[in-house]
């Protein structure tokens, strides 16, 4: 249910649209099961087995179990390895078994429809109690501009592409929009066990199941949370089995601990280098390297150089507050990319002191082996193209917007 990235943003302009991929935080499996846990939400008892061995394997027993290789893609079960062996997702009774299929997955490279070509190297495993359900449900808790807050989303048909459903089979799916400050209410709650067909004494399990997700969705500053199957087992148990989970990046001050979990194994270096110096980053496709101060100003130049028949090789904001040394940390990060053969600076400083820009650049293109362009206008732009004249480097200088592109 993961994917390295969330959503397509499409950026609206007079000249041209351009696709930019919004990364957000994104949680392994295990992580966002501890989450559930420690918000009070049942799911099924697990444990670890990573490179450095097989930790808590040890201690863990269950009738039967499931061995799922733990990477930020869907299609795991369906997916095969580098190595040949096929599945991300096991089953099996005998913990030798369980161990077996460790060693074919630990290591290697597991790839799915949505991961790339390569795939993506496993370096945890998850195994987990498996349990024999009887029932599976579909519930979301999202924020939903359309309502203005948080909606609570549920349909009986579980375990199964939630847009199917919608598409299909309409009356399988309630949407309740939540008030903030009063939440889900036992009613609320009572009424979509209910809708979800839960009987007797599950009923109430379920109906309190569906509280304990909206208390977590609120502790940590969720934007949705997805449970996919919210599932009935055998025995009696209401358990998220699988759940996506997405945050505000805006609340990570206050989500310290959760935006710590973050596994920068799967990021691009480039990315996780730019957060470093509170620097925005994100790869694109092109060969011609952006660095802009402000999101607008970012994808007005980026429409430009398509405009000119050019193609952005990223999307780089250094932001209103940037200092000497992220200037340098960031042409240092844009020249690691080998696909730039260019780079065009496009500032207008404002709260930017465009005389910083400028030492920044001159410092950090001295040995710079590719064509520079650069476009600088307002705080001190008079003494920000003295310092790159005076400097001696091969760094054309425009005047205005249309003429840097």
């Amino acid at each position: 249910m993961s994917s390295l990235w969330n959503s397509i943003r499409l950026i609206p302009s007079k000249i041209n649209f351009i696709k930019v991929p919004v990364r957000h935080l994104n949680l392994l499996e295990y992580q966002s099961k501890n989450l559930l846990k420690n918000c009070s939400v049942a799911v099924q008892d697990f444990c670890l087995i990573n490179e450095d061995g097989t930790g808590d394997f040890d201690k863990f027993n269950a009738k039967e179990y499931v061995v799922k290789a733990q990477i930020l893609a869907g299609g795991r079960g369906k997916g095969h390895f580098d190595n040949g062996f096929q599945g991300g997702v096991k089953l099996t009774k005998d913990r030798s078994t369980v161990l077996e299929y460790v060693k074919k997955m630990l290591g290697y490279n597991l790839i799915t429809k949505q991961t790339p070509k390569q795939g993506i190297k496993v370096r945890t495993i998850m195994v987990a109690e498996s349990v024999n359900i009887v029932k599976e449900t579909y519930v979301c808790i999202l924020m939903d501009r359309l309502y203005n807050g948080p909606v609570l989303i549920a349909s009986p048909a579980g375990g199964m592409d939630i847009e199917s459903v919608a598409e299909k089979t309409p009356h399988l799916i309630k949407k309740v929009p939540i008030d903030i400050y009063d939440g889900i209410s036992d009613n609320v709650a009572d009424d979509i066990a209910d809708f979800l067909q839960f009987k007797g004494d599950v009923r109430n399990k379920a109906a309190k199941q569906i509280k304990h997700l909206w208390e977590m969705f609120l502790k940590v500053d969720a934007t949705q949370l997805e449970i996919n199957p919210l599932a009935e087992t055998d025995d009696g148990k209401v358990i998220s089995v699988d759940a996506k989970v997405n945050f505000d990046d805006n609340a990570a001050y206050r989500q310290k601990d959760v935006f710590a979990l973050e596994d920068h194994a799967e990021s691009d270096p480039r990315e996780v280098e730019a957060a470093k110096y509170n620097l925005n980053y994100i790869s694109m496709t092109g060969n011609i390297g952006c660095l802009v101060n402000g999101a607008g100003l970012a994808m007005a130049t980026m429409d430009i150089i398509k405009l000119h028949g050019g193609d952005p090789a990223n999307f780089l904001d250094v932001g209103g507050g940037v200092q000497e040394n992220q200037v340098r940390a960031a042409f240092n990060i844009l020249t690691t990319d080998p696909n730039v053969k260019a780079i065009l600076v496009n500032v207008f400083g404002g709260i930017v002191n465009c005389a910083t820009i400028a030492k920044g650049i001159v410092a950090a293109s001295k040995n710079l082996q590719i064509p520079l362009v650069v476009r600088l206008e307002g705080t001190n732009v008079q003494e920000a193209k003295q310092i790159i004249k005076q400097s001696g480097l091969d760094i054309k200088s425009a005047d205005d917007f249309e003429s840097a592109a």
